[in-house]
């Protein structure tokens, strides 16, 4: 079973000032590749607060009005932190191509997180583009994602 994202859905991206560069590079390449993008901000490299920008992406994840999401900041930990705090997302932060990968494929990742401050803009690219185009294989890792969610008990 291979699952690939909906590709009817838009593409969700956000950033801190740190990933404001990025974000607009990543937004564009993704354009170029025939994606919707909904843009959560920041919109200037000003300071602003990570979880602003986080919490939008990840929600807009989480109820279906974007298939996947993209988001940025200076080390990638704290919109991974942020955004895994929601049901169903499953942020991974990736920092190459393979990590990138393997998230998709073994973790169902819906959400990439790149650490600015540590990859170039190409390297940035190409996690994009291999998060997007891997699918997630099934099979053995399927029991796994399916345990990773935390159920409420009283």
């Amino acid at each position: 079973m291979e699952t690939r994202f909906d590709e009817s859905r838009p593409v969700a991206i956000g950033a801190d000032h740190a990933g404001f560069e990025y974000k607009n590079l990543l937004s564009d390449l993704l354009k170029s590749k025939g994606f919707e993008v909904k843009d959560y901000g920041t919109y200037s490299a000003d300071s602003v607060d990570y979880p602003d920008f986080a919490h939008p992406v990840a929600e807009a994840v989480e109820n279906g009005t974007a298939a996947w999401g993209v988001l940025i900041c200076g080390s990638a930990n704290g919109v991974a932190i942020t955004a895994n705090k929601h049901q169903g997302i499953r942020a991974a932060l990736c920092w190459t191509e393979e990590i990138a990968k393997l998230a998709r494929q073994h973790n169902n990742a819906n959400v990439v997180c790149i650490p600015a401050r540590f990859v170039s803009t190409s390297v940035a690219e190409d996690i994009t583009t291999a998060f997007v185009e891997t699918p997630f294989e099934g099979g053995r890792h399927e029991k796994r994602v399916n345990k990773i969610a935390c159920s409420i008990s009283n």
